[in-house]
């Protein structure tokens, strides 16, 4: 089973990115993060990032979805990992909870992504959207620490740099045919 990561900054094009593999073919799983924020965000929670179980609700979600996409022989793509999570309780200056640890340690020992992590670098800006709140600055500081995480838990990086959405579709799309089926 090959599951690849697409992770990067927010704002650098990961989804739109991955829906551009889904309209090729590529088994594509959405991110966490972003689906906890619209739901709560539709119960009337404007920035449900900042409740301390946030972390802990993404973690869950990343490992139901990933158990629930082990069904197909295809490549999978997924926006994001347990390592972005990482990431992203380190940028917010939180704990990283046991559950975290935990998941870390599970996709580890058993190898579930690809060593090889499509790292979408920035556009230049980062617009602002209701669950993406954040500056461009604050956007690169992000970046830095996506990168330091996956580095620390021994992903290799191929960047997947500025370019227009069908050049870096295709980029990945390659990339992921040239590794065989």
């Amino acid at each position: 089973m090959r599951r690849y990561v697409l992770t990067g900054t927010p704002g650098a094009g990961k989804t739109s990115i991955l829906r551009g593999l889904a309209d090729l073919g590529h088994v594509v799983v959405e991110e966490a993060a972003t689906a906890l924020i619209a739901e709560a965000q539709a119960r009337g929670e404007d920035e449900p990032w900042t409740r301390a179980s946030f972390v802990e609700e993404i973690v869950e979600l990343q490992r139901r979805r990933q158990l629930a996409a082990a069904a197909t022989d295809s490549p999978q793509v997924y926006d994001r990992s347990p390592v972005c999570t990482h990431a992203l309780a380190r940028y917010l200056g939180q704990p990283v909870p046991p559950s975290l640890t935990a998941e870390i340690e599970r996709i580890t020992t058993e190898a579930v992504y690809e060593p090889e992590v499509f790292f979408v670098r920035n556009l230049g800006f980062c617009e602002p959207t209701s669950a993406r709140r954040i500056s461009f600055e604050d956007s690169l500081e992000f970046e830095k620490v996506h990168e330091e995480s996956y580095r620390a838990f021994g992903y290799e990086l191929i960047d997947v740099p500025a370019a227009d959405l069908a050049r870096r579709v295709a980029s990945v799309s390659a990339a992921i045919s040239r590794c065989g089926p």
